[in-house]
């Protein structure tokens, strides 16, 4: 088991965070990332994300602690302990989307998510999306303002509000989301196996613009986007006992 000797500290611009990482890199010292033990980031939800997407590929450990608002990703925070805690911590891995775009001009992007990839309308007019699942096609037309594919991770947050289902962090499922959906009204979405490949075509892209989206990276004009589970790429997290992600998304099933 490390010993976490070598912390990497990251922070976001607020002043809660600068404070806190003022007061922890003088107690713990701040080592390099590419020699550290461990990442602890301090700000919100959206701090750690940014830190899971800079550090995709280096199999560090990640430990949040909150100087935001929500902190559903982040650990409470506290200046005493901190290397106990991390070598107590429980560890969360999850595996991110790979998000393909085609756009109008003909041009392939790609981006990660590590909580949903989605699909937005451009424009006042609702987007028309044809879905296809492992190359079959399973919705002929959809008329909405967007629709997503979310991680368990990410099951909590965009999806949930778009009233999606919130997925254990362990289970092998992909949810597929309408958002305001009016063609066909009463379709809520679809619970996917995690190797499945989602395709969504945009019908009418001139009349009707779409832009994607993975986590904070976005394509506009859009008119094909292929979404699958990166399964090659760990992200760890770390989590007080008894107050992991996995208890979080539970807790959050019964409305506390």
């Amino acid at each position: 088991m490390p010993r976490f000797d070598k912390i990497a500290f990251v922070a976001s611009e607020t002043k809660e965070a600068d404070e806190a990482l003022a007061k922890l890199t003088k107690r713990y010292g701040n080592t390099a990332v590419a020699e550290a033990d461990a990442i602890v980031a301090l700000g919100g939800d959206g701090l750690m994300l940014q830190t899971m997407h800079g550090h995709l590929n280096s199999h560090i450990p990640i430990y949040g602690m909150n100087r935001g608002s929500v902190g559903f990703l982040l650990n409470d925070y506290r200046e005493d302990s901190l290397k106990e805690r991390l070598r107590a911590a429980e560890i969360t891995v999850i595996h991110p989307l790979r998000m393909t775009a085609h756009d109008k001009h003909g041009v392939r992007h790609e981006a990660l998510a590590i909580n949903e990839a989605s699909l937005f309308r451009q424009i006042y007019q609702a987007a028309k999306f044809r879905i296809a699942v492992d190359g079959k096609v399973r919705l002929e037309e959809l008329i909405c303002d967007g629709v997503l594919v979310s991680t368990p991770a990410g099951s909590t947050a965009y999806n949930l509000s778009a009233h999606g289902p919130i997925l254990p962090i362990n289970a092998p499922l992909l949810a597929l989301t309408p958002i305001s959906p009016f063609r066909p009204r009463r379709w809520r979405g679809a619970l996917l196996p995690n190797d499945a490949k989602v395709t969504i075509e945009v019908l009418e892209p001139d009349k009707r613009p779409v832009s994607a989206v993975a986590d904070h990276t976005e394509f506009r004009d859009v008119i094909k986007v292929e979404v699958m589970e990166e399964s090659g790429i760990d992200i760890l997290m770390m989590f007080d006992p008894g107050h992991t992600l996995a208890e979080r998304i539970l807790a959050e099933q019964f409305g506390y």
